[in-house]
């Protein structure tokens, strides 16, 4: 859900300068509101090295510390390629821009996301995913992002004392993610709040391009999945999903019968990101809980 925090002058200043250039009813005085995404099992809480900004008709998305320009520049210019065009939500230029404190930052549209009283579109979110990960690979995309993003949050683990179990496991199941079965395009980050679509049309798209690229598609599916065994994630809505995905011909699981053994290493690297975030967040009851997952799959 948004929620208000202060923001300096100065960055309110700047936001409505690179808003304005995309919305001409951006007015010295508009109001510039931060987006911070809480925590759900299927929406975990955004990143806290990136901020977003709403401004009249557009948000701004600053970018995490160190963040590469050339692969960034690469995922845009990726996802406007013809037809990948039609899965993602398209940015409002197709270029980082300089950002205070030596960031990056990115354009795009206000859109409507998922809210936490709708009822989750498991089976277009599956459809989507197939398209995704069936289409050809005609630019230059990085790798998928997953790997650092697990890497990332085994190193925050090693930093305390309590949960050091945790990180040991996260060594072994990122030894076994550096044998990729098959790699096609990916979202590298997925869950529902990845999701939106602009005001008048329905049809769900992708947003946040940060780990875009190249890698296992079943990444994508990883987090569901990971739900879904450690019971956090009703069974209709994970049957629904996998039906619709395996319908589509989406190339991340057979056809047919089980998908654990493919889906199993992803699925805990997923469950034990969404650990970190939580801590980070200071979610504290939704931490213990993705913990005690862990543990039982573990």
């Amino acid at each position: 859900m948004p929620m208000h925090a202060p923001v300096s002058p100065q960055l309110q200043n700047w936001v409505r300068e690179v808003a304005v250039a995309q919305d001409p009813r951006v007015m010295p005085t508009t109001p510039v509101m931060p987006l911070i995404t809480r925590g759900l099992p299927t929406r975990p809480v955004a990143p806290t090295h990136s901020q977003v900004y709403i401004c009249a008709g557009v948000i701004v998305k600053i970018h995490g510390e160190g963040t590469d320009a050339g692969r960034l520049s690469r995922r845009l210019t990726c996802i406007g390629g013809p037809d990948l065009d039609r899965l993602w939500i398209q940015p409002l230029r197709y270029a980082p821009l300089p950002a205070p404190g030596d960031r990056l930052a990115t354009v795009w549209p206000r859109v409507t996301v998922l809210s936490t009283i709708d009822q989750p579109p498991w089976a277009d979110t599956g459809r989507l995913l197939a398209r995704l990960h069936r289409m050809p690979v005609l630019d230059d995309p990085p790798r998928l992002g997953g790997h650092s993003r697990l890497a990332r949050a085994i190193a925050y683990l090693r930093g305390r004392d309590d949960l050091g179990w945790l990180a040991d496991r996260g060594d072994a199941w990122a030894d076994e993610l550096r044998h990729e079965r098959h790699t096609t395009l990916a979202h590298g980050d997925f869950h529902l709040g990845q999701l939106g679509h602009t005001p008048l049309r329905r049809s769900w798209k992708l947003l946040d391009i940060d780990n875009f690229g190249i890698g296992d598609p079943a990444w994508d599916l990883s987090a569901p999945a990971g739900f879904h065994a450690a019971g956090l994630l009703e069974e209709d809505a994970w049957q629904v999903f996998l039906e619709a995905y395996r319908e589509a011909e989406g190339p991340a699981v057979p056809a047919d019968g089980d998908p654990w053994p493919v889906l199993s290493t992803t699925a805990r690297a997923a469950l034990l990101i969404a650990v970190v975030q939580a801590l980070r967040a200071e979610a504290d009851e939704v931490a213990r809980e993705l913990i005690a997952a862990c543990r039982r799959l573990a």
